[in-house]
């Protein structure tokens, strides 16, 4: 149960593993970077536990992995150019809503929630994203780590994200699937909630702190219009 203090007026979601199953298109996205480079590929169930820090860190791991080793500066400045034209590319091909995400944006904007998009993507990938997977139309403001200068789990992704909708941190609440979000929430002034599926860096889901744990945003609107 989320604790009741200010009321919640605003809903901050996060893109990859809570919005969007977006590991298809990130694991494609990085195989095909890998074969441009003559290395050898990754098991896409091991990229999922690579979102959540942005590209560059998504990158590097991969490299890692298919090298045995940590790649070298220039190796690394390649590849993040080439996975960022492969991506852009590839963005959306698979990428689908995770069961309940339209009806619980639904219902949230119903009760009259602001909803905002706060993610580590940049700004380029994920409007459009956002567009072909029919969620975008939910969404007020994007917060995006290009336009807030930082990289969850530091704060600015979500404290942007409050300005952009007008609220104070303490009337938003942050809808994510890792750690990153909910550092990034509490160090901003919200609560958060978790979800229980999506993408957490390799993490037992009960070893994550969060304010409350739903297993989909229809859930999390129910109980946030009781707060």
């Amino acid at each position: 149960m989320i604790r009741a203090r200010t009321p919640i007026l605003a809903v901050l979601v996060d893109l990859d593993g809570t919005l969007l199953d977006t590991a298809p298109d990130l694991a494609a996205a990085a195989n095909a970077t890998l074969e441009s480079l003559s290395l050898a590929p990754v098991d896409p169930a091991a990229v999922r536990d690579f979102i959540g820090k942005g590209v560059s860190f998504l990158v590097r791991r991969c490299l890692e992995t298919s090298l045995g080793r940590a790649p070298e500066p220039r190796l690394m400045m390649r590849a993040q150019a080439r996975f960022s034209k492969h991506y852009e590319r590839l963005s959306g091909a698979a990428s689908q809503p995770f069961p309940g995400v339209l009806e619980g944006l639904e219902a949230m904007r119903a009760q009259g929630l602001a909803i905002a998009c706060v993610t580590n993507k940049l700004m380029r990938f994920t409007v459009p994203l956002l567009a072909k997977a029919g969620v975008a139309r939910h969404i007020q403001a994007i917060s995006t780590s290009d336009t807030a200068g930082a990289r969850k789990p530091d704060p600015a992704v979500v404290l942007h994200a409050c300005k952009l909708l007008g609220v104070q941190p303490a009337q938003a609440c942050v809808i994510g699937d890792s750690d990153n979000d909910g550092e990034a929430a509490r160090a901003a002034g919200c609560r958060f909630v978790l979800v229980s599926y999506g993408y957490r860096e390799g993490r037992r889901l009960e070893e994550m702190q969060c304010d409350t744990r739903v297993d989909s945003l229809v859930e999390a609107a129910a109980l946030l219009k009781t707060t």
